[in-house]
């Protein structure tokens, strides 16, 4: 029987690229490499390093720290070796709407309220630098950050939810067939990362000219981190250029869509290191210098693993902006008709399955800011969430709330129907 678990100020230094020097989890000396911090349950069963043993014997306790990069904010956690939460903090960011449905936000205000939050979290848990062993990097999946030679970011980062790329997402399907599902595991969806780099080809090629690299989310963070470029297979997965069978990038699909292999970063496996914090971040931060950061995961797979997920049989279901239901697998399997994602999983050697509808938590922020106006106002006056009356009124409503249904297509849909003009109703 399965088991179902419910989980539910801008750095003005200048970054200096350098080939990587494969710097992996398996090269970096033993003390710095045992790890996997990006949410509490990552460290069940984890190895203790002789680092920690040192730090412990001589009075301090070792943290680890993880950095979610989502869509409202980036929030820091700070939690002990046995993965017990120390402190969190987050600092939110806004999000652009410049037309109907296109979803855009600045990198540099991921990496302002980073800088924010992970000074909060060490000011409040009183932790000392140095006993911070490691940083995890999460975040909102498949959204394309373009960066030129100088690492600058060329335009706004263009979002998972982003529903612009309806025309290219259809193309790349109609053009590649079923090679795409046989070989990345999904079709291209609007939101995914193939279809806005060929809008940007199309509609903006200034831009796609000037690009040298491209990015998803919390790797732009992990860049001004560490100063190392480099994206891991979980989130590379949701690019829709990727070959999750073979966990790297599939070269065939790129060169038919006529896009140029080396603006794609190198690819890590989660728990791989993907540099180690510069003089210049730990400034910024309050991190000491030289910690090292893994190349994490997309939000999905981090939260897959701190819900245990990890093993055939075990399903989680994980309600934020979207709502997931998610499962792990032992060996590559994909659904003939794309109607599940296939992703590599953020654990070694393992993939996931999983079902994304695009408005979950997202509809009751819509029904708050549309409908909520009166329990906006009391919240401020009680100095409560509103969302805690929200709820509250809503258990007072019989099953079967007198037949009224609200469809929460509110920015297209992915599971089980791929349609990015489905409206709510």
């Amino acid at each position: 029987m399965s088991k179902c678990i419910m989980s539910t100020p801008p750095s003005t230094a200048s970054l200096t690229w350098r080939p990587r020097s494969k710097k992996s989890a398996s090269s970096i000396e033993p003390e710095s490499r045992t790890f996997l911090a990006i949410q509490p349950g990552w460290f069940e069963g984890a190895k203790i390093n002789t680092y920690g043993a040192r730090l412990r014997s001589v009075g301090l306790l070792p943290y680890y720290l993880g950095v979610d990069v989502g869509t409202t904010g980036s929030k820091a956690l700070l939690v002990d070796e046995l993965g017990r939460v120390v402190a969190s903090h987050t600092t939110e960011y806004p999000l652009y709407t410049p037309r109907v449905g296109w979803t855009e936000q600045n990198p540099e205000d991921w990496w302002s309220a980073t800088v924010k939050s992970v000074r909060a979290v060490l000011e409040k848990s009183k932790a000392k630098p140095e006993e911070v062993e490691g940083v995890g990097l999460t975040g909102q999946m498949h959204g394309l950050v373009m960066l030129d030679r100088e690492l600058k970011v060329i335009r706004p980062a263009i979002l998972w939810n982003d529903q612009r790329t309806g025309e290219e997402a259809e193309y790349i399907n109609t053009r590649l067939g079923d090679r795409i599902i046989e070989v990345t595991g999904n079709i291209a969806h609007t939101g995914f990362t193939a279809p806005k780099l060929l809008w940007v080809k199309r509609h903006e090629p200034e831009n796609f000219e000037r690009m040298w690299k491209f990015v998803l989310p919390k790797d732009y963070v992990g860049l001004k981190l560490t100063g190392e470029i480099a994206m891991d297979v979980n989130d590379a997965s949701g690019t829709a250029l990727f070959e999750v069978k073979r966990r790297k990038w599939a070269e065939e699909l790129i060169a038919e869509l006529e896009l140029p292999l080396d603006v794609f970063p190198e690819v890590l496996e989660s728990p791989e290191v993907r540099g180690e914090v510069t003089a210049e971040a730990a400034e910024l931060t309050g991190l000491r210098k030289g910690v090292p950061v893994v190349a994490g995961a997309g939000d999905q797979g981090a939260a897959g693993v701190g819900a245990g997920v990890v093993e055939e049989g075990v399903v989680s279901v994980n309600i934020g902006t979207s709502g997931v239901v998610f499962t792990n697998s032992d060996a590559y399997r994909f659904d003939p008709k794309g109607r599940l994602h296939a992703f590599c999983h953020a654990v070694p050697g393992k993939w996931h399955l999983m079902g994304v509808m695009l408005s979950a938590g997202g509809s009751l922020r819509w029904f708050r800011d549309k409908l909520g106006q009166l329990e906006r106002g009391l919240a401020d006056l009680l100095g409560v969430d509103p969302y805690d009356l929200l709820c509250r009124e809503a258990e007072q409503v019989p099953p079967g709330s007198e037949g009224l249904i609200f469809l929460p297509y509110l920015a297209g849909e992915r599971t089980p129907h791929a349609d990015p003009y489905a409206r709510g109703i």
